[in-house]
């Protein structure tokens, strides 16, 4: 049976199912059967069949889309913002975000002026005082800035750009540093005979306290931020107080700040004679070594003194050959009281203990070779000298002075460093504290100062 397209003379056409690939309108138009837009997507004809410059499918380049008439106009789609708003919400405060990792930069001298010369909102946020508070809480331990020497000398030990220039520390006139702490420094003027002075050297400030009668003398001093409520190492408007030991007799007084008042005299009966170096304070204690090996111990809380003679059971004995310069009280292990001989290339350490009949006991806790810790000399000759200059507790930091080289040695890690160089070094009193320079356009930029 014939078909309509065969009675009209046509050619018969093929079943739509076997050729769907063509359109039957695009047929009968008298056109060239086209692709199916199936196989190939990236050509489409119009709806009225005009042949037509092919255009890219829309949906593979969604930037450009036909109009509805099937001309090849191009227009671009807006891009959907709604996601994006939503994320941004979401956010923390740019503010915010920025503070903390402003906060992550490391405590030394240089990091957050070169931070405020970004930009005007990196100054806003660096020069605010509460970021300050917020900046040394997150880093908890100031830096070593250098060390009080020889008097009232001041020895820069960090490299540029955080190199303090020594005269940005200079005390102004002859005095003996007795202790640093807490950002302080007690000096001792050497030309007023019942005067100490307590000095804040970044704040540029003084305060000058009468010893009582009792300590006209010759002395030991200790200074001490006696607020517990913050991180100490910027303590400028903290009370302090400042605690005297006669340095022949077991004699203490302590000054309050708050109340600018001494104390009673606090004495023991007991044979004293201590050595100049400064005192260790290990929990809230501070000990003073003598020259017969014992110890002074002053409790902060109680305040009382206690003379500590502990039973040497070290091999050799302390007194064997060891310069008195080469023995130093430190902290030990878990807050205990230790003491460490440096018999070089040896370093030989102890802790207190408390043996079964309660009496204190020298225990040995460790002994290193010191040629073996990097950063020392592997050997030093003979005729060359090796002494301890002081101890750091915060850090747990020895100091020491080899072949005319002064060098920190931390305890815990067994790594030195090289701090700086000086033929003779008599009395050593390292100097931590956050330091930050005032900056430009800050609250206190009349006082801007240039570091190293």
């Amino acid at each position: 049976m014939k078909t309509s397209e065969e009675a009209a003379g046509m050619p018969r056409r093929r079943s739509t199912r076997l050729r769907s690939q063509f359109h039957p309108n695009e047929e009968d138009a008298g056109m060239p059967p086209r692709r199916s837009p199936r196989l190939h997507p990236q050509t489409q004809a119009s709806e009225e069949g005009a042949q037509v410059t092919c255009r890219l499918s829309p949906r593979l380049h969604p930037q450009i889309q036909a109009d509805e008439d099937g001309a090849g106009v191009a227009r671009r789609i807006r891009r959907r913002r709604g996601t994006s708003q939503a994320a941004a919400a979401s956010l923390p405060d740019d503010d915010d975000m920025l503070r903390e990792i402003l906060l992550r930069l490391p405590p030394q001298p240089s990091s957050l002026p070169r931070a405020s010369a970004v930009c005007k909102r990196w100054r806003g946020l660096v020069t605010d005082r509460k970021f300050h508070r917020q900046f040394y809480a997150y880093h908890r331990t100031p830096p070593l800035l250098g060390a009080f020497e020889d008097g009232a000398e001041f020895a820069p030990m960090l490299d540029p750009p955080d190199r303090i220039p020594p005269q940005r520390f200079s005390f102004g006139r002859y005095g003996r540093v007795l202790d640093c702490r807490h950002g302080r420094v007690l000096v001792k003027d050497m030309r007023v005979e019942n005067e100490v002075v307590v000095w804040d050297p970044i704040a540029g400030e003084e305060r000058l306290l009468t010893v009582p009668s009792k300590f006209m003398g010759v002395f030991l001093g200790v200074v001490l931020c006696a607020a517990t409520d913050h991180v100490h190492g910027r303590c400028h408007s903290s009370p302090f107080k400042v605690v005297l030991v006669l340095h022949e007799r077991p004699v203490a007084c302590v000054y309050y700040s708050e109340t600018g008042l001494w104390s009673n005299l606090i004495s023991i009966e007991a044979p004293c004679l201590l050595c100049s170096r400064p005192a260790v304070l290990v929990g809230n204690c501070l000990y003073w070594m003598t020259f017969s090996n014992d110890m002074l111990l002053f409790d902060l809380d109680a305040n009382s003194l206690t003379m500590i003679s502990p039973t040497m059971i070290s091999e050799p004995p302390i007194t064997d050959g060891i310069d008195l310069g080469n023995r130093q009280i430190l902290q030990a292990e878990d807050g205990v009281v230790g003491f460490a001989i440096l018999s070089y290339p040896r370093l030989q350490m102890l802790q207190l203990n408390v043996n079964a009949h309660g009496g204190p006991t020298w225990v040995p806790w460790m002994t290193v070779e010191m040629h073996r810790i990097p950063g020392l000399p592997p050997r030093i000759e003979q005729e060359e000298s090796a002494c301890m200059l002081g101890y750091d507790e915060d850090t747990d930091s020895l100091f020491l002075h080899v072949r005319r080289n002064v060098y920190g040695v931390q305890l815990k890690l067994m790594q030195s460093r090289k701090l700086y160089e000086k033929d003779n070094v008599f009395h050593f009193s390292p100097f931590k504290s956050f330091y930050t320079p005032a900056i430009a356009g800050g609250p206190n930029a009349a006082e801007m100062v240039h570091i190293g």
